[in-house]
């Protein structure tokens, strides 16, 4: 399975990538908004784990960008946003799940 963590903090990232390459995931890196709309243009991915809060935008323009050029990409929202406003809007956006910040690493592999 091929992963792309879209997470602007540096060690939450590798933290993620080191737990989900020991489960045998395959993991790309995208640090902002611009850098992950540019991945998934180019690569298909299984699941995409996007943080809401990216330096260059919010996360949820990336759903809304994979729903217009007809993307399924299985998304899970990793955010310290967890208000029930915030997850209601992601999921409706097309999000498969929505983790509140800080999560078990455990609960993000089931």
């Amino acid at each position: 399975m091929k992963i792309l963590v879209v997470e602007d903090e540096p060690s939450l990232q590798e933290v993620i990538k080191t737990t989900l390459e020991k489960e045998r995931f395959i993991v790309e890196l995208a640090g902002n908004l611009s850098t992950a709309k540019e991945k998934t243009g180019v690569y298909d991915y299984d699941c995409i784990l996007l943080d809401l809060m990216l330096p260059d935008g919010s996360g949820l323009e990336l759903l809304q960008h994979l729903k217009q050029i007809r993307r399924s990409e299985n998304v899970i929202i990793i955010s310290a946003k967890d208000s029930l406003e915030d997850k209601i809007e992601g999921l409706n956006l097309g999000a498969d799940d929505y983790l509140a910040k800080p999560f078990p690493l455990a609960e993000l592999i089931a």
